[in-house]
């Protein structure tokens, strides 16, 4: 008895996946629900698991093919892991005898008995090759008014052809209506083709996966599309480090091992801004703008394969804790590539925080459809004036970069700032001000 394993559902708007790599070898021992191959798609990648215990059969795909969903990857057979022997080639078919080779096509010969040759088609502004000499023996030379129009412009009789006076004649009014047409224009010599690369001994070539393609692809379809603009503030972290100091043990406590930190605090800070600023958390729909009564935030986080961005559902009615037991599960599964297609669609704003990695100052590229994200950077120590004195504050630059065909310059600055002034006094976001 034997069980497939076929290409499960991949997810919204997702109808196809790359075979990235089989786990397992035909002959070789599956348990139930052991993984067996890594499906890639354009958004995460997926591995495929055994239905049953037994041993796997041949590979239906092999690596690097592109299946749709449904299809048929491989079979597993109960029994032990003893891999079966290769099936014994099949006899090559005898030989078809050689067909007599095609005659070739006869020549199309015109009806007068020579090849007929297509005809050449005359520019828009072509004029028949009449040489001077014969304008004025078929009636066409030039009225003097036009002929004198014609010496000051440097313009021959025989570009202007036939004319709308007496018997053809070139008026004055010809010439005028001639110089006003417009130009044909050159024809543009062919872009020259880009020489062959040379790779040095010491490179290394590798192919791009999907999932970097399909990112790669998005953000330039981004700056393409939407007209992105970044705004900047720098925030002084005091307060809500204090508040972390403070509490992060209780809160760790209660919370059953959530650690308080600095990303559920922005999370909240930005749903009270979104709030008062609806631009910000819309998308254009066509003609239309789609303003949302709910907030789907987007959380950045790296993984094997890139960056990717799992949505933290109806952000808005969720607290501290549960915000930071969400984030810290996306981004463990994100680094081991567990992460679901459902759980990275659907996002309606997002935040990116590159001061992880050391960064203190950035311009984030938006996530399409959506119409801003906002840049967290590294916390550091600078001099600030503070009430007419000079002193040291733990500060962070913050960018919002938002699409400016739906968001006023004014609404993205006033936004930031409510950012700031939450984060800055996180008691504002326990009184809801």
């Amino acid at each position: 008895m034997s069980a497939e394993i076929k290409v499960p559902t991949l997810g919204e708007s997702v109808s196809s996946a790359t075979i990235a790599r089989w786990l397992k070898q035909p002959g070789d021992s599956v348990s139930a629900d052991e993984p067996v191959v890594e499906l890639e798609t354009d958004k995460v990648s997926v591995e495929v698991a055994s239905p049953e215990a037994g041993v796997l059969g041949p590979h239906e795909v092999e690596e690097g093919a592109e299946v749709e969903v449904g299809a048929l990857l491989s079979v597993v057979e109960a029994g032990t892991g003893t891999a079966p022997k290769p099936a014994a080639p099949a006899p090559a078919p005898a030989p078809a005898a050689t067909a007599p080779a095609p005659a070739a096509p006869a020549a199309v010969v015109a009806p007068t008995g020579g090849i007929q040759e297509p005809k050449p088609t005359a520019g828009p502004l072509a004029r028949p090759a009449t040489p001077p000499a014969d304008i004025a023996r078929e009636g066409h030379a030039p009225l003097p008014a036009a002929q004198k129009m014609m010496t000051e412009q440097r313009v021959s009789a025989q570009a202007i052809g036939s004319g709308t006076g007496k018997d053809g004649r070139v008026t004055k009014g010809d010439v005028m209506a001639f110089l006003e047409r417009p130009t044909e224009p050159a024809a543009k010599p062919a872009p020259a083709k880009a020489p062959a690369r040379t790779d040095d001994p010491r490179e290394e070539r590798v192919r791009m996966t999907r999932l970097r393609k399909t990112i790669a692809s998005r953000l330039k379809d981004a700056q393409n599309t939407a007209a992105i603009l970044t705004t900047f503030n720098e925030v002084d972290m005091s307060a809500a480090m204090k508040m972390r100091a403070d509490y992060k043990d209780a809160f760790e406590k209660k919370h059953a091992g959530a650690r308080l930190g600095f990303m559920s605090i922005f999370v909240r800070a930005c749903v009270t801004a979104l709030k008062e600023f609806p631009a910000v958390n819309a998308e254009i729909d066509g003609d239309d703008i789609v303003y949302r009564n709910f907030v789907h935030m987007g959380i950045a986080v790296g993984g094997p394969s890139g960056l990717v961005v799992p949505v933290l559902r109806d952000a808005d009615r969720m607290g501290f804790a549960e915000i930071e037991r969400s984030i810290a599960g996306y981004g463990r599964r994100a680094r081991d590539g567990q992460l679901k297609i459902d759980e990275l669609v659907g996002g309606t704003f997002s935040i990116t925080n590159g001061g992880i990695y050391g960064s203190l100052m950035s311009t984030p590229i938006l996530n399409p459809p959506q119409s801003a994200i906002l840049g967290m950077h590294k916390i550091q120590d600078r001099p600030i004036a503070v009430g007419g004195q000079v002193v040291i504050r733990p500060m962070m630059y913050v960018a919002l970069s938002y699409d400016h065909r739906v968001i006023d310059g004014k609404e993205a600055v006033s936004f930031l700032v409510r950012v700031k002034d939450a984060i800055e006094d996180p008691r504002r976001l326990l009184l809801d001000l």
